[in-house]
């Protein structure tokens, strides 16, 4: 039970009561002493006052008298004049005075620990003033011994008392928080067991309850997890479908193309100019499907295969893609501008860094015939001591808010409707697997803009280039 909320709570609930009775009792365990004196002091007046109505009184009155009233002897001032009421023989010397006429709290809990330490028989003197105007001050000498049992025995009533009412006072709380907060986390645990053994079925998300704030809340933000994993789930499950599916498709298109292959390599034999023009950017167009495809069906087995590294003139590619984004943009308004030095030389693989640009280009392209306005596409190309860079810049209208807050996510990173997305997605893996990156430069109504990092030296790719040497 201890090892639980709600006893553990037991616990520090009676450790906290009897924590703060002990503070209480200090001061009262004074205040008992004091009122023990007041009262010894008024027992004394009253038996004082035989003398006013006999002058002369028995001894054993006197004794009678002295013992129901505690003391040893009675003194009263009159009139500055200080009279031995009542008397009696004093066993043991007197060891302390105490004046309760003006004494204040500390001194009071200070005389009181004294007492409940002293361990001899002692006798004590105490000064007070009288009651109903009775004289000046009277004195009394009392023992020491009965009010240190009194002490004692009250103390023990306080502590039993404190230790009934802490024991009271922590049940209750023992139940009430098993009841307001042990409970309704039980219930928040088991629905979160309910929810693990079936992540993927929407009933089994949690639905808020709780009329305790800070449960609600927990309850709001697990309810928000358990949405974000079952919807992740789900298109995790949809992705697996995808990859099946488009490894099949790969498979059976690769064959189509590869028979493709075959005719391209007569269309190649024509005298016609223009066929001998068009059929090697044919041939060309047609062997990097068939590398797709190919790198599809290994990307769904795990096997995309690291980037070939060479020495690649980077102009030439740039000019191939132009080409073919100019023939794709038809009647559109859409201006191209190389700006790649002529002499520009990379080193990265041809093929992935072609399937990069060709994405960024066409969706630089699509941006600016989305608006039907005329647009500029400017792809530049630059150098320094450690990297090179590649940008794709456009005039087109920006990411909207949703694709900029998922840029490269699959599937929801798409900025055109019924876009997947999976162009950047691709694109970033890529550039990554160079050692580099893709980031996103700048994108607002006057454009966007894809910046490409690769770097010259890279420890991870050492040992291609080792290989390669």
């Amino acid at each position: 039970m201890f090892n639980s909320l709600s006893g553990r709570f037991l616990v520090l609930t009676i450790v906290f009561v009897m924590l703060a009775e002990v503070f209480i009792f200090v001061p009262s365990i004074a205040r008992f002493r004091e009122d023990y004196l007041l009262e010894r002091l008024e027992r004394a007046q009253l038996a004082s006052l035989a003398l006013e109505t006999d002058a002369f009184i028995e001894p054993e009155l006197v004794t009678e008298l002295l013992k129901n009233a505690e003391v040893y002897n009675v003194v009263l001032r009159r009139n500055e004049v200080r009279q031995l009421v009542l008397s009696s023989p004093i066993p043991f010397p007197v060891m302390a005075t105490y004046d309760m006429r003006d004494t204040s709290s500390w001194e009071l809990i200070r005389d009181a620990m004294a007492t409940l330490v002293a361990k001899d028989q002692q006798v004590i003197r105490v000064i007070g003033t009288p009651v109903q105007g009775g004289g000046l001050l009277i004195e009394i000498t009392t023992p020491q011994m009965p009010l240190r049992a009194a002490m004692l025995e009250y103390g023990r009533n306080v502590l039993w008392l404190s230790l009934v009412i802490s024991v009271i006072t922590a049940a209750l709380l023992f139940f009430a928080v098993r009841f307001l907060l042990v409970r309704p986390i039980k219930r928040l645990v088991d629905q979160m067991d309910r929810y693990a053994a079936a992540p993927e079925d929407a009933r089994k998300i949690i639905e808020p309850t709780s009329k305790v704030r800070e449960l609600y809340v927990a309850e709001l933000a697990l309810q928000k997890m358990e949405s974000q994993l079952t919807g992740a789930l789900r298109q995790k499950d949809r992705l697996a479908q995808l990859g099946g599916a488009v490894a099949k498709v790969s498979h059976d298109l690769r064959n189509i193309l590869t028979s493709a292959q075959l005719f391209t390599d007569r269309i190649e034999g024509s005298e016609d100019p223009l066929v001998k023009r068009m059929a090697p950017k044919l041939v060309g167009s047609i062997s990097r499907a068939v590398n797709l495809c190919e790198t599809t069906l290994a990307f769904g087995r795990v096997e995309e295969p690291q980037p070939t590294l060479a020495r690649l003139p980077l102009s030439g590619l740039v000019d191939e893609l132009l080409e073919g984004e100019r023939l794709a943009s038809g009647e559109a308004e859409v201006s191209f501008v190389d700006e790649v030095p002529a002499d520009m030389i990379v080193r990265a693989d041809g093929e992935q860094i072609f399937r990069v640009l060709s994405n960024l280009l066409r969706n630089a392209r699509q941006a600016i015939m989305a608006t039907r306005q005329p647009g500029t596409v400017t792809i530049r190309g630059y150098e320094d001591d450690t990297a090179w860079w590649i940008e794709v810049a456009d005039t087109g209208p920006g990411l909207p808010k949703r694709a900029r807050e998922n840029l490269f996510k699959p599937f929801e990173g798409g900025a055109r409707k019924g876009g997947s997305g999976l162009g950047l997605v691709i694109a970033g893996d890529l550039i990554r697997g160079h050692g580099g990156r893709l980031e996103l430069g700048k994108t607002d109504e006057t454009g966007t803009t894809f910046v490409i990092h690769l770097p010259k030296a890279d420890l991870a790719l050492q040992p291609i280039e080792a290989a390669k040497a």
